[in-house]
């Protein structure tokens, strides 16, 4: 009897666990780069946020995949992304050579990466973080989502209001049916000038990387040959200098990122490959190639000194996932496409209005399969990404990052890098966070109010490399280039192109007049009367903001002398018949008459 009572209760516990429901307001399938930032921004924006990852480490690509050398992005230490960065040289910065200049690339090994996020993840409120955990089913629930997640051979239902795929392939977005797209786009569907004429299922390498320790001259390290190793797939290397190739990425205590182009690391794939049952063998081989690398280093060029270092607990050493640059992508709200980089201000759609992230990373080429086409891109500017790129077209409350993202083969490359898809993620979080907190879905998206809470946890909305964070006017700055009142001027530095703001020069009347006539219908009127010159000048600023306010123009000029310096922390000295510097315009526009608390459409246009 007691023996049937106790089976009796188990089995009530085995169904009340199976049947057990967890409701949050947002879910994050993916503790990758990107899923970490969106999780920790959403839980900040004070809603309910749960975390699900199927590894027992966060970070993704920057961690478990040993991409633990960032060089993207380094001129922007953005929100929770510069908060990465400055815990990682705290642990590092006392260690003789660690350079910790600002703009210096992050170098740390992948466990101390994996251990700052945890650690970061773990002091969030509202935030529930679920490792070795995978989902195995997903449906719609109204405007939310019904998820089924596995940890510890234990079936759990989730109910969320918004769902983010941060996984790295996309395999919560596939498994909905999402439309999704790999490989080159056609020139006649993307209207890019760049693109193939036809269109391929070519997509960017995968890499197993690895991480190698220097254990001194007279060892040897040498690893067992590799199952299929050819010696002449490694050729390539005979004429590298490898010690520079080991130095490009040098990591603490004696370790080295091998992340080697061409016919080193990378393994060649296609969309199919990448498929879910295709997935285990592509991954299988891909080690194999980078094994076979290492044995090559160690034996034909004879650095048998370098074997593996101890970071992944893995029987051949390598990272627990490879490092993916591309898969399929998600058809959005918006796509965005390389006219949105090199030209942002001359687009029919205005996309940087609505940035919730910023790149300045170069768009990749990672092909060692033959034939496939090379672009001769111009030299790259640094970037805003759209709000409309994370959301999935046709689904309520879902959004996407990492490979899903909505965009065309060739800005892919440049969107993917880690240290971008950390910045990407805050932006994903506030928008899920805006969905829940606001019992809205995202058929009403409010891309400022998205990008003001970006903005006050330190996001960068517009990527300008000459106003730092520090600038008493950053946040000015950043809002009056969101309106693009003020557009921002590319300068020209190898293949790269950065964006700059150029505090110091002066406004001219051509450049702001078209867009306040656009916003303020009295502006026409004033400049009628006013005819400010070609230059526009410190009294033009005065005499159009008492305009628009119906402010004694005298008590304003006295004011702003007084508060000159002291409050807005300008440079130069007050003179009504000087022409005014963009930063003194910036700060002045934003705070008198507020661009940018005009309202943007998903596409950028203004409504009125």
């Amino acid at each position: 009897m007691i023996k049937k009572l106790l089976l009796l209760c188990l089995l009530f516990v085995s169904a009340c666990t199976y049947a057990e429901t967890i409701k949050t307001d947002v879910l994050v399938i993916g503790g990758g780069a990107s899923g970490v930032s969106a999780a920790i921004q959403s839980a900040r924006s004070r809603v309910k946020t749960m975390l699900i990852e199927q590894s027992s480490w966060l970070g993704g690509s920057l961690t478990s995949g040993g991409f633990c050398y960032a060089e993207a992005n380094r001129n922007f230490p953005s929100g929770i992304y510069g908060e990465f960065r400055k815990r990682v040289r705290d642990v590092y910065k006392l260690r003789l050579g660690y350079d910790t200049a600002y703009n210096a690339p992050l170098a740390y090994e992948p466990a101390t990466g994996a251990a700052i996020l945890k650690k970061l993840t773990d002091t969030v409120k509202n935030l529930t973080v679920k490792l070795n955990t995978t989902f195995t089913d997903v449906k719609k629930d109204g405007t939310g989502w019904e998820l089924v997640i596995l940890a510890d051979k234990q079936k759990t239902t989730i109910k969320a209001k918004v769902l983010i795929d941060a996984t790295e392939l996309g395999d919560v977005v596939s498994k909905i049916g999402v439309l999704m797209t790999a490989g080159f786009d056609s020139r006649g569907d993307t209207k890019e000038a760049l693109a193939p004429q036809n269109a391929t299922n070519q997509i960017q390498d995968i890499s197993y990387l690895a991480v190698l320790k220097d254990y001194g001259r007279n060892t040897d390290h040498t690893i067992p040959q590799p199952d299929g190793y050819d010696p002449s797939k490694y050729t390539c290397l005979q004429k590298a200098d490898i010690r520079k190739l080991l130095d490009a990425a040098k990591l603490p205590n004696d370790k080295y990122l091998v992340n080697w182009d061409g016919c080193a690391s990378q393994y060649s794939v296609t969309g199919e490959d990448l498929q879910p049952e295709h997935r285990a063998e592509t991954f299988r081989k891909a080690r194999l190639h980078t094994l076979g690398l290492i044995y090559y280093l160690q034996t034909v060029l004879g650095y048998k000194n370098l074997g593996f270092a101890d970071d992944f607990n893995t029987p051949d050493h390598l990272p627990y996932i490879p490092y993916i640059r591309e898969n399929r992508r998600a058809a959005g709200l918006v796509r965005m496409v390389l006219d949105d980089i090199y030209t942002p201000y001359s687009r029919g759609s205005q996309l940087y209005r609505t940035a919730i992230a910023i790149s300045d990373a170069l768009p990749g080429q990672h092909y060692s399969e033959a034939g496939v086409p090379h672009i001769n891109y111009p030299p790259f500017p640094a970037f805003s990404i759209p709000l409309g790129a994370i959301v999935v077209k046709d689904q309520d409350n879902l959004l996407v990052t990492e490979k899903a993202l909505s965009v065309t083969h060739l800005v892919n490359g440049a969107v993917t890098d880690p240290a971008v898809q950390m910045t990407l993620g805050q932006g994903a979080g506030a928008t899920a966070a805006f969905c829940a907190f606001f019992k809205t879905t995202t058929q009403n998206l409010m891309p400022r109010v998205i990008q003001g809470e970006i903005l006050d946890f330190g996001g960068y909305l517009m990527p300008f490399a000459d106003i730092k964070q520090t600038d008493p006017a950053w946040r000015a700055i950043q809002q009056i280039g969101a309106t693009g009142m003020l557009k921002g001027a590319q300068r020209v530095s190898g293949n790269r192109a950065d964006i700059l703001f150029m505090p110091d020069s002066t406004v001219t009347t051509a450049e702001i007049k078209p867009y306040l006539e656009e916003i303020y219908s009295r502006s026409f009127i004033w400049f009628n009367q006013e005819k400010p010159g070609q230059l526009f000048t410190v009294a033009n600023i005065i005499s159009y903001i008492s305009n628009m306010n119906l402010r004694d123009p005298k008590n304003l000029e006295d004011a702003l002398q007084k508060s000159w310096k002291s409050y807005y922390h300008f440079p130069t000295e007050f003179k009504t018949d000087r022409p005014i510097t963009r930063r003194e315009f910036a700060v002045l526009a934003n705070r008198f008459f507020n661009p940018f608390a005009r309202k943007v459409d998903i596409s950028g246009k203004m409504v009125n």
